[in-house]
C-alpha cells in the first residue's frame, strides 16, 4: 500500500537528496569489495563495515545463515517463521543504511538452514542445517557476490554459540570451494577466488557467549574512528543507525562521539602466501582502478583505468556542485564502458565484475545528480492470482527527457500507461510470494513490480537505465488462490474435564467458497456455516490431532499478517489447520494471577486447560489486592517490561510470607533481576548464558528431590513428561541462591556437567515462591503435554 503523505514527509526528511548523493558518491573511491558473515540478523559488524563502506568506499555484502527464527522477539508475539519474516525484513533496512548487499543461507521458511534453538556445537548444527547444502548455498553467494575480502564475525572456539562456529568453519570451506571447478559445477557459476580470509582478534565473549580459547594474534586491523564529514556522525553511530533496525532483538543504542573504534583482525588464509603482518587490509590488492590493470595482469590497461579513476573522484571532489559531479561521473562511465569492451580474457574475471558494479554506482550518481526522481505507488501491498492492481508512476526530470516504464515478472499481464497509472493482472495460476528472499540489493530494484527509468546524459551523451522501487520499498504480496483463517491455530483438551473446541472460519477467499475440515476420526464435529465445533468421542486417547481446512475441496492456506512501523506490512502463509492436543492433566484449585512480560501466551493456555486466571494489566497490577489470589505466576521478562512489579515487589514478598505461592518464570540477570532484591532470598541468575543452558531438547531430566510436592501433586512427573520437547530444556539457569531454594531437577547438555538451577523452590512464612528456566512457554505454545502437567503442579496453592 502507498505510504501515507506523512510517512512520505518524515521519509524525505530522515533522507534528503543531498546526503544520498553523499552516499551515492562513497563507492567510487574504491573497487574492493569485504563480504562480513555471521549465522543471525545482528551478527554484522556494524560500525567496522560502516567505516569500510562510507569512508574506505569499499562494496560492502554480508551472508547471513538463518532469519534469525529462534530469537526471542522485544517487540510482539512473533515467533518461529513468523519472526525470521520479520528479522529478515528488518535485515534488509539495516543492510541499506550500510549500502551492504544482502545474502541469505536460507531461502525459504522450510528451508534445512533454519535458526532451530541455541546450540554450543558447529558440528550439532550442520548436522540439522545439511553441511552439503551450506556449503553448496555459500559458495553460489561468494561466485555470485565475488568478494576480495572475507571477514567472520565469532571465532569457532568452545563457549561460542554453535551456529556462529557453524558459519565460520563453513566459510574456511566454502572460499576453498567456491575456486574449485570441480565444486558445485550445477550452479551455473564462474569460479572465484577470495584474497584473504579473516577472524576477529577480539573475544566473542560477554553476557551470552563465554570464548573458551583466546582470540588469534592481530595481524591488522580497521580503523573505525572518526566521523563523516557532510553525515555529521561517527562511523560507530551510522553503524547504531543500522543496529536499531534490529528492533525485535531490542539493537541501537546511543554511542558518544570522538571516540576511538579499532577493529583488531587476523588474517587466517591468503590466496597468495602465508599470513604476515599487514599495515592493512588493502596489502596486495588493487584499492582503486588505477591499481586494477596490474593486478589483473593486463598493464595496458593501466592508463584508462587511471584516468576513470581520476574521474571518480573529480567526481567525489566536486560535491555539492551537481553539474561538475554530473560531468566527472559521465566522464568516468564513458571510460569504464570502453574498457569492458576492450578488457583482454584473461583479465576479465578480476576486471569485468568491478566495472559492472561502478556502472550501477554511477547511474545511482548521475540519477541523484540530475534531480531525477521516480516515485512508483501501488493501489495494494496484496493480491491474489487473477487479481488486477493499479500502479501510478510519478516521475521528475527537470529539463530531461526521460522514459519511466513500469515493469512486472513474466507471466503478469500490464496494460497501457494512462495518466500515469498502469492497471497490472496477475496469472490465475500465480504462486505465492515467498516471504524469505534469498537476496537484497541496496543499487537495484528488489520487488516484483517497479519502474524502469531510461534516459541518455547530455554532458556525456551515456545511455542509462535504473530500476526504481516502489513507494516505502514493500514489494506486492502474492496471497493464496485458496486462504482462510482460523479463530484459533492450536487448542487443549483436557479428558479429565472434556469440553467442546469452538473456532470461527474467516476471512474465505475465494468468497462463498463452503469450508469443510479433514482428520476428524474420533471426533464430533458440528458446523454452522462458518462456525465450528468440536468434541471428542468417548474414549478418545491422548495424542496431538491436525486437522486440515478445506475450501471447495482444495486445501487452504492460512495468511498470517505482520506489521511493525520500522518493517512496513509483511504476509507470510502456511497450511491452514487446526491442531488439538489431548491431554490428561489434574487441576488444582487455586485462583491464578498472571502478570505478563508481553513475550507468551500463558495465561492463554492455562486458560483452556480449564484453570482459573486473572491476567493484571499496568493499572489492574498497581492497585491489585494480592490476598485475592492463591497463586501469582509471574511472566517471562516481565521484572523488566512491567515496571509496576518492581513497585509492588515488598507487596508481592509479604504476599508469600503470608501464604501466597509465586511462580516466576526465566529472566534473564538484565532483566531487572536483583540477584539480593526481586526473589525472598538471593537467586542469581547465571551468565554467560551458554554455560548456564541445557540446548538438547532430549537431555534427561533428573529428579532431585523425588518426594517433593511440586513434582507429585496434583501430577505424578514422571520421565514420560519430559518427552517430546521442543528447542530446548531451559536457558538462564540460576548459577547460585540461597539455602532456603531447594533444586528439584538436574540435567545437562551431552559431555557436560549437571546443571541443578532449573527449577528452585523455597518455603518463605507460611508461602511459597518457585523459580523456573524451563522454557514451560514455549513448550506448551508447541502443545507438549509435560509443560501443562508441570505448570499445573507449580501453581498448586502453598
Amino acid at each position: 500500500m502507498a505510504l501515507t503523505d506523512f510517512e512520505r514527509i518524515v521519509q524525505q526528511m530522515h533522507n534528503p537528496r543531498a546526503s544520498e548523493l553523499w552516499r551515492a558518491l562513497q563507492p567510487l573511491r574504491s573497487c574492493l569489495s569485504f563480504m562480513n558473515t555471521g549465522a543471525h540478523p545482528d551478527d554484522e559488524s556494524s560500525a567496522m563495515l560502516a567505516a569500510l563502506g562510507l569512508k574506505e568506499g569499499v562494496k560492502l555484502s554480508h551472508a547471513c545463515a538463518t532469519r534469525g527464527e529462534g530469537g526471542q522477539n522485544a517487540l510482539g508475539m512473533e515467533a518461529a517463521k513468523d519472526l525470521g519474516v520479520v528479522r529478515t525484513r528488518e535485515m534488509e533496512r539495516a543492510a541499506k543504511i550500510l549500502n551492504m548487499n544482502q545474502y541469505w543461507l536460507s531461502t525459504s521458511p522450510e528451508d534445512s538452514i533454519f535458526d532451530f534453538g541455541f546450540s554450543k556445537s558447529g558440528e550439532e548444527t550442520l548436522g540439522n542445517w545439511g553441511k552439503q547444502r551450506t556449503l553448496k548455498r555459500f559458495v553460489q553467494i561468494l561466485r555470485t557476490e565475488r568478494p576480495d575480502i572475507v571477514c567472520v564475525t565469532f571465532l569457532d572456539v568452545e563457549g561460542q554459540h554453535g551456529h556462529h562456529r557453524a558459519m565460520t568453519q563453513s566459510a574456511f570451506e566454502a572460499v576453498r570451494l567456491a575456486a574449485d571447478p570441480r565444486a558445485f559445477p550445477e550452479t551455473g557459476l564462474d569460479v572465484w577466488v577470495v584474497k584473504k580470509l579473516y577472524l576477529p582478534a577480539w573475544s566473542g565473549a560477554g553476557d551470552s557467549y563465554d570464548d573458551g580459547a583466546p582470540p588469534p594474534p592481530e595481524t591488522t586491523a580497521i580503523d573505525g574512528s572518526g566521523a563523516d564529514p557532510v553525515l555529521g556522525a561517527d562511523y560507530a553511530q551510522i553503524g547504531q543507525w543500522s543496529r536499531s533496525f534490529h528492533a525485535t532483538q531490542g539493537m541501537g543504542v546511543w554511542v558518544e562521539p570522538g571516540q576511538s573504534h579499532i577493529f583488531p583482525l587476523h588474517l587466517a588464509w591468503a590466496a597468495a602466501g602465508d599470513p604476515k603482518k599487514e599495515r592493512n587490509i588493502f596489502e596486495g590488492l588493487p584499492r582503486h582502478l588505477g591499481e586494477l590493470g596490474a593486478f589483473a595482469g593486463a598493464p595496458e590497461l593501466g592508463d584508462p583505468l587511471g584516468r576513470a579513476q581520476e574521474s571518480l573522484d573529480a567526481a567525489i571532489g566536486a560535491w555539492p556542485d551537481k553539474l561538475s559531479i554530473r560531468r566527472h561521473a559521465g566522464t568516468a562511465l564513458g571510460l569504464i564502458r570502453v574498457i569492458s569492451e576492450n578488457c583482454p580474457d584473461a583479465a576479465k574475471a578480476e576486471v569485468v565484475h568491478r566495472l559492472e558494479a561502478k556502472e550501477r554506482q554511477l547511474s545511482q550518481v548521475l540519477m541523484l545528480a540530475s534531480d531525477i526522481e521516480c516515485r512508483v505507488s501501488l493501489s495494494q501491498s496484496e493480491a491474489q492470482p487473477g487479481e488486477e492492481i493499479a500502479a501510478s508512476l510519478y516521475p521528475y526530470a527537470p529539463g530531461l527527457d526521460v522514459e519511466a516504464q513500469l515493469v512486472a515478472p513474466g507471466g503478469w499481464r500490464v496494460g497501457e500507461q494512462q495518466d500515469g497509472t498502469v492497471l497490472i493482472t496477475l496469472p490465475e495460476d500465480e504462486e505465492t510470494s515467498n516471504p524469505y528472499p534469498d537476496t537484497w540489493l541496496p543499487d537495484r530494484a528488489n520487488g516484483s513490480i517497479f519502474a524502469r527509468l531510461n534516459w541518455v546524459d547530455e554532458a556525456s551523451g551515456q545511455a542509462l537505465k535504473i530500476g526504481v522501487e516502489v513507494d516505502g520499498e514493500e514489494p506486492i504480496a502474492v496471497l493464496p488462490a485458496h486462504s482462510a483463517t482460523l479463530s484459533i491455530g492450536g487448542a487443549l483438551v483436557n479428558l479429565s474435564s472434556p469440553g467442546a473446541v469452538e473456532f470461527t472460519v474467516q476471512g474465505i477467499h475465494p468468497r462463498g467458497a463452503k469450508p469443510a475440515l479433514g482428520g476428524a476420526e474420533g471426533w464430533n464435529i458440528k458446523s454452522d456455516n462458518h462456525k465450528f465445533s468440536l468434541s471428542p468421542k468417548p474414549g478418545l486417547n491422548p495424542g496431538l490431532y491436525e486437522f486440515g481446512l478445506k475450501l471447495d475441496d482444495h486445501p487452504a492456506q492460512t495468511i498470517k499478517r505482520m506489521k511493525y512501523r520500522h518493517t512496513g506490512p509483511l504476509v507470510r502463509s502456511e497450511p491452514a489447520k487446526l491442531r488439538i492436543r489431548a491431554l490428561d492433566v489434574a487441576l488444582p484449585e487455586t485462583k491464578i494471577a498472571y502478570i505478563g512480560g508481553g513475550a507468551e501466551r500463558v495465561d492463554h493456555w492455562l486458560g483452556a486447560l480449564g484453570m482459573d486466571v486473572t491476567s493484571l494489566d499496568d493499572k489492574a497490577l498497581e492497585q491489585a489486592d494480592f490476598s485475592g489470589f492463591d497463586s501469582i505466576l509471574v511472566g517471562v521478562f516481565a521484572f523488566r517490561t512491567r515496571p509496576a512489579l518492581s513497585d509492588r515487589l515488598k507487596s508481592l514478598h509479604d504476599w508469600v510470607r503470608a501464604g501466597g505461592n509465586l511462580v516466576t518464570l526465566y529472566h534473564r540477570p538484565w532483566d531487572n533481576w536483583g540477584a539480593n532484591t526481586t526473589p525472598l532470598a538471593p537467586l542469581t541468575i547465571g551468565k554467560p548464558s551458554l554455560r548456564w543452558r541445557v540446548t538438547d531438547e532430549n537431555a534427561k531430566v533428573t529428579c532431585l528431590d523425588p518426594a517433593h510436592p511440586l513434582l507429585n501433586t496434583p501430577n505424578r512427573i514422571s520421565p514420560e513428561d519430559w518427552q517430546g520437547w521442543q528447542k530446548e530444556r531451559g536457558l538462564y539457569f540460576a548459577s547460585d541462591w540461597d539455602k532456603t531454594y531447594t533444586p528439584l531437577l538436574a540435567m545437562a547438555d551431552p559431555g557436560e556437567e549437571m546443571l541443578t538451577g532449573s527449577l528452585l523452590s523455597g518455603r518463605f512464612g507460611a508461602g511459597r515462591h518457585t523459580h523456573t528456566s524451563l522454557i514451560l512457554h514455549h513448550q506448551m505454545e508447541c502443545l507438549v503435554p509435560g509443560a501443562f502437567r508441570v505448570m499445573a503442579n507449580l501453581l498448586n496453592p502453598a
